[in-house]
């Protein structure tokens, strides 16, 4: 085996020592799921903005509101975040009126409840995974360094049995170990870059979901009186 060979990351990783290959296999792991959460979550958001600016139109169409509760209600997966939480507070305003409540503002309360229980329902189901992606670039890069000091420690006990140490015979080690460290670098930096990029997104989208609720209960007020 040439020296190319035994310095490829292929025969770095295969000749490190078992605990640095274990490091490397957690991180590898890690990576994929990241990795995976990573688009998954690219495809939820894009889908929660498009179905948001899809309700909004409609909305703000003009049409009869009941009309549209009753569209929602029957497909409400297919509307998305927004018109759930539409339904909720329009579906609590609809029985409030029913059962004839006198209180406009205890009629537009339960209304108020309804969207904000809504609200944190479709909030953490837009946040699920982002903990994992925090988590990931901020441990994983300790993990590889401890996979690399392991290393490096496995490196020089082997001099021991060395009458003479040269650079060459603790260099494949070295390099062996420094590979955990890179592995740890790979699965941190694209989880960080998509958690502040996902967490952006998701505040623009809670806020055009609170403008939503207080613009909704300002048209309700208007209908009570």
């Amino acid at each position: 085996m040439n020296a190319t060979q035994d310095m490829s990351i292929l025969s770095l990783i295969t000749q490190a020592s078992f605990t640095v290959q274990i490091v490397m296999g957690i991180l590898a792991v890690v990576s994929l799921m990241s990795w995976t959460f990573i688009f998954r979550k690219a495809i939820a958001l894009k889908q929660a903005k498009a179905q948001t600016d899809r309700f909004e139109s409609d909305f703000w169409s003009g049409g009869d509101l009941n009309m549209l509760h009753q569209s929602v209600a029957t497909r409400r997966t297919e509307h998305g975040a927004l018109a759930r939480i539409f339904e909720a507070g329009m579906a609590e305003f609809v029985k409030g009126r029913q059962v004839k409540m006198a209180d406009t503002n205890t009629l537009l309360d339960g209304s108020r409840r309804a969207m904000r229980a809504a609200y944190q329902r479709e909030m953490d189901a837009l946040e699920s995974h982002l903990n994992f992606l925090a988590s990931t670039g901020s441990v994983s890069p300790y993990v590889g360094l401890f996979g690399t000091v392991w290393g490096i420690m496995h490196a020089f006990r082997g001099l021991a049995n060395v009458q003479q140490a040269t650079l060459a015979s603790v260099a494949p080690g070295i390099a062996e170990a420094l590979v955990a460290t890179a592995i740890g670098l790979f699965a941190a930096i694209p989880a960080v870059v998509a958690y502040n990029r996902y967490s952006h997104d998701i505040d623009r989208i809670a806020i055009r979901f609170d403008s939503f609720i207080d613009e909704f209960l300002n048209i309700l007020q208007r209908q009570v009186r």
